[in-house]
């Protein structure tokens, strides 16, 4: 059996309960650093069908095309996240989870639009766009 994650928003109006985690990655893109707040954003993956939340997310809120994001309509916090290019997977930010020590990101996404005084020196690889086929590949066969 799988490892249970759970999370929640800031107020704790939404809970998450996600299992089958298929990869954790960093994004540097400005979309995500304006979502979260963040110079940087670490994500877990999970397929739709693993991942649960009270109460169900309601409608996205979508302002880049492609790209559908859930937001605690209480407290603002980011839920989950949903990119047209990979299809069978929902992004929920680390941040919000219980168990965000074993959630280490095990690579860089758009890296090229990195703020640029952040400096990461971890070693992980980096993709300077997407990074759908590193994400895509992580996904469990």
């Amino acid at each position: 059996m799988s490892q249970v994650f759970t999370g929640r928003c800031y107020c704790g109006h939404v809970t998450v309960s996600a299992q089958a985690l298929q990869t954790v990655a960093y994004c540097h893109c400005a979309s995500c650093r304006r979502w979260t707040g963040g110079p940087v954003s670490a994500f877990a993956a999970f397929a739709p069908k693993d991942l649960t939340t009270d109460p169900p997310l309601g409608p996205p809120l979508s302002t880049v095309p492609g790209v559908e994001r859930w937001s605690c309509p209480q407290c603002g916090s980011p839920i989950a996240a949903r990119f047209e290019y990979l299809p069978d997977q929902v992004y929920v930010p680390v941040g919000i989870m219980d168990q965000i020590d074993d959630l280490a990101p095990a690579s860089h996404s758009h890296f090229g639009e990195k703020v640029t005084w952040l400096h990461m020196q971890d070693g992980l690889p980096r993709e300077d766009e997407s990074a759908r086929d590193v994400l895509s590949a992580a996904k469990p066969s």
